[in-house]
């Protein structure tokens, strides 16, 4: 099952909303609205649904021997704090792109284990196909791996270059192991993620081999991808101005 809530995001409504809903009807995107009191109240909703759920698979005997994955998409806008990373949703810098991820499944991962591995929401999908001992359909190969030696060991973990592009602001990036590659506004940069993830320092000209390397990476992952179309949304109603994040 793959349960996506729109808490917290926007349009800022609780179940509490009923008018405000009406409202909406005709303005989805909800720019002048919201608050950090509605966002509190959406967070805590979202809670009570997953316990909930989980509430449910312990009723039913499920809750040991069912894997429960709970992440998101992008990182917060307008009401969150991601502090110390700079950015939000539309941004590939770290504050728009590295969220945190949980996985339970007491049959097989030891409580508390943490780890530092790189992953894409895409791996999921790679992980449980995995989990269920089957095989992915050879005629759709997927473009995630399996994180499944990671939630048996979590101090297991293997290389994974990360690729991000997107229309708005002309962005794209990179990350291979601690280094990230970053394009913004037709400006390069190169950052060591661990030494400095508020993305200050750029490292640039003082490795430009390294830049190179990590550019031309990028342009040959580039290169295996549909190209995006020329009519493609730049931005879903909103811009950089309407979520100040800096």
């Amino acid at each position: 099952m793959s349960l996506h809530y729109t808490a917290p995001h926007w349009p800022w409504e609780t179940r509490d909303d009923a008018a405000l809903a009406e409202e909406l009807k005709t303005n989805l995107f909800h720019l002048h609205g919201g608050n950090i009191h509605t966002y509190h109240r959406m967070i805590h909703h979202m809670d009570e649904g997953i316990g909930k759920l989980m509430a449910a698979l312990a009723s039913q005997g499920l809750a040991d021997n069912t894997l429960v994955v709970f992440t998101s998409d992008n990182g917060g806008e307008r009401f969150s704090d991601s502090w110390p990373l700079v950015g939000g949703k539309m941004d590939l810098t770290e504050g728009g792109i590295r969220v945190p991820w949980i996985a339970h499944w007491p049959a097989v991962i030891a409580p508390g284990g943490i780890t530092e591995q790189a992953c894409l929401t895409m791996d999921w999908s790679a992980t449980m196909i995995d989990a269920a001992g089957v095989n992915p359909d050879p005629a759709y190969p997927l473009d995630g791996l399996s994180m499944l030696p990671v939630l048996h060991d979590s101090s297991h973990q293997f290389a994974r270059p990360l690729h991000w592009r997107m229309n708005h602001r002309g962005q794209r990036a990179m990350r291979d192991g601690d280094w990230k590659y970053l394009r913004v506004d037709g400006n390069d940069y190169l950052f060591n993620i661990p030494a400095d993830e508020r993305e200050r320092a750029n490292l640039g000209k003082h490795q430009p081999q390294r830049l190179a390397a990590m550019r031309q990476a990028w342009e040959a992952w580039n290169d295996t991808m549909p190209p995006i179309p020329a009519d493609a949304t730049v931005s879903l109603g909103y811009s950089a101005k309407d979520m100040p994040q800096r």
